[in-house]
């Protein structure tokens, strides 16, 4: 009995034509066959958002991988968008695994909802499809770039072998994405850890430099805290102390966790 190919959608936040898309397809091709569906333009920070402004255009385009020719998809959205275009328009059916990256960045800490990265992931989960979100950790100048100078070659490692594992185990009810963080200095010999989200802020805004508000601005970002005095079991500490991957399980239930029964007090009280 002939064994079904293993069907995968990669997206990412940065682009199709991202170096860090290629190299997770380059090492997601040995697990399965590897749909290429990101938005046209570059798209982090866009989070899970599903804009009415998006054009939502569709254009298939060819990119070179392992020396054959792939016919991939441009989407004229977010991330999350282009993950709905290709489950709702694109493939021939439902895919068994959705990989959201490999990231120019750590996607660290609760600010992860504003990435688009952990938002694509995020947005297959929510139709029932095993997902990841890989980041690789950058300095903040290579930050929206295209720049072949990031080497991606363990992070695509990585890739493939938390996907391979996704999908040949079944992982807990509430466990809906994996969030991988690699360091920038990480072999494929570098260990993984499993991590909660750092409560403490990672990146926080910075106010544009302008002088008019009718000039066009956009808000920065920095980091503000000295890694070290995190907890040791955040995603933080494993990745910028220990120097480990980080692996975070993500739960679509934002439900906070308090004692309904005491928050009902206060509430009536």
């Amino acid at each position: 009995m002939k064994t079904k190919t293993l069907q995968i959608l990669l997206t990412n936040d940065d682009g199709i034509q991202s170096p860090g898309l290629w190299s997770a397809a380059d090492a997601l091709s040995d697990l399965g066959f590897v749909h290429v569906t990101a938005p046209r333009d570059q798209f982090s920070g866009a989070g899970r958002s599903l804009p009415a402004t998006s054009d939502g255009i569709i254009r298939a385009e060819q990119v070179r991988v392992r020396g054959k020719l792939w016919d991939v998809y441009a989407v004229g959205g977010t991330p999350a968008q282009a993950v709905l275009h290709a489950v709702l328009e694109i493939l021939p059916e439902k895919p068994d695994l959705v990989v959201s990256g490999i990231n120019y960045g750590e996607n660290l800490g609760t600010g992860i909802t504003v990435s688009g990265t952990v938002g694509a992931a995020l947005e297959a989960a929510s139709m029932g499809i095993p997902a990841i979100a890989v980041s690789l950790e950058t300095d903040q100048a290579y930050h929206l770039s295209y720049s072949k100078e990031v080497d991606f070659s363990v992070a695509a490692h990585f890739t493939a072998y938390f996907g391979k594992m996704l999908v040949e185990r079944r992982l807990p009810a509430d466990v809906h994405v994996l969030k991988v963080d690699v360091p920038s200095d990480a072999t494929v010999d570098t260990p993984w850890e499993l991590t909660r989200l750092s409560r403490m802020p990672y990146f926080i805004p910075v106010p544009p430099e302008r002088r008019s508000w009718d000039s066009p601005a956009r808000i920065g970002y920095k980091q503000v805290h000295d890694p070290r005095e995190d907890d040791p079991d955040t995603d933080v500490y494993a990745l910028r102390v220990k120097r480990v991957v980080s692996v975070t399980p993500l739960s679509l239930d934002m439900t906070s966790r308090v004692d309904f029964e005491e928050l009902n007090h206060l509430l009536r009280s």
